[in-house]
């Protein structure tokens, strides 16, 4: 079986965020035919769109999973995330509201593509997209809470579509938003599998 490495977002500011999302990561790793390759710092990071919020806690998981044929694999992927989610007790909110746990495919090996959503999935709310998925995630690239942990496990890498690598496009944000919107506040140990 072909493999692929895929990175992930891991976000939650509800409840304890910290367990939260060292729990999301052991799901991540315990997926069928799913092995973890690193999971990047612990960042806690300044809300973004709605800021009457707590602060967020975010990291990045890297996690070798099947290729899958065309768009199979990362659409599994994403259902998985999905599931994992609900299994968390994500609730529906509006858009970049407080989230129990929120997980994002974000790059799935080199891949770049665009899945519409079936006619009878789709939203008649006009804020939703017809785009079931789009990796590389198409906000990715300015969503410094996601460039900082990305960052830590991929600095040179430049992804599909970008202009520039992760650690380049991290500074870039980091100009705008400025230093103290990610700030990391623990290393993963993968002997003891948490956040220290």
């Amino acid at each position: 079986m072909t493999k692929v490495r895929a990175y992930i977002g891991l976000g939650a500011n509800i409840g304890d965020a910290r367990a939260t999302l060292t729990a999301a990561v052991h799901a991540l790793a315990a997926l069928p035919d799913a092995e973890l390759a690193g999971v990047s710092r612990l960042y806690r990071t300044v809300p973004v769109g709605v800021t009457d919020q707590p602060d967020f806690h975010n990291a990045v998981a890297a996690v070798d999973v099947p290729e899958g044929s065309d768009a199979g694999g990362p659409i599994a992927l994403l259902l998985a995330l999905k599931s994992i989610e609900r299994a968390f007790g994500r609730q529906e909110r509006f858009r970049h509201g407080p989230r129990e746990l929120d997980l994002d495919l974000l790059l799935f090996g080199v891949r770049q593509l665009s899945v519409e959503r079936p006619a009878m999935a789709r939203s008649a709310d006009p804020a939703k997209t017809d785009i079931l998925l789009r990796v590389p995630h198409p906000e990715a690239a300015n969503r410094l809470f996601v460039l900082a942990p990305l960052a830590d496990l991929v600095p040179d890498l430049i992804p599909p579509g970008w202009p520039e690598s992760v650690a380049r496009a991290r500074a870039r944000r980091e100009s705008v938003e400025g230093a103290a919107a990610v700030r990391p506040i623990a290393a993963w140990n993968s002997a003891g599998g948490a956040w220290e």
